[in-house]
C-alpha cells in the first residue's frame, strides 16, 4: 500500500508536469487507486470520515483539481 504522502508526492507531479486532458485521467486514476487501497465507501458516513480524515482530505483534494470538461473528451 502507497503512504499518503507518495500518493500526494504522485499528485504534485501529475499537477506540475502533466498538461490536460491527461492530467485529468490521470487524477482520476489516482482517485481509483485511493478507493481502492484506502477502502474508500461509495457512501462515506461522518463515522468514516472522522476516522480517516487525512486520507479523505487528500483524496478531496484530487478530486477538486480535476478538469471533468476536458476528461469527457479525453479518448486515451
Amino acid at each position: 500500500m502507497k503512504t499518503l504522502a507518495k500518493v500526494d508526492e504522485e499528485y504534485q507531479e501529475i499537477i506540475l508536469l502533466v498538461k490536460e486532458p491527461m492530467r485529468s485521467h490521470l487524477l482520476i486514476e489516482l482517485m481509483t487507486e485511493m478507493e481502492r487501497e484506502y477502502h474508500i465507501p461509495m457512501i462515506s458516513t461522518e463515522d468514516w470520515e472522522i476516522k480517516n480524515k487525512p486520507v479523505i482530505a487528500l483524496y478531496r483534494k484530487i478530486c477538486l483539481s480535476i478538469n471533468l470538461n476536458s476528461h469527457i473528451y479525453f479518448d486515451g
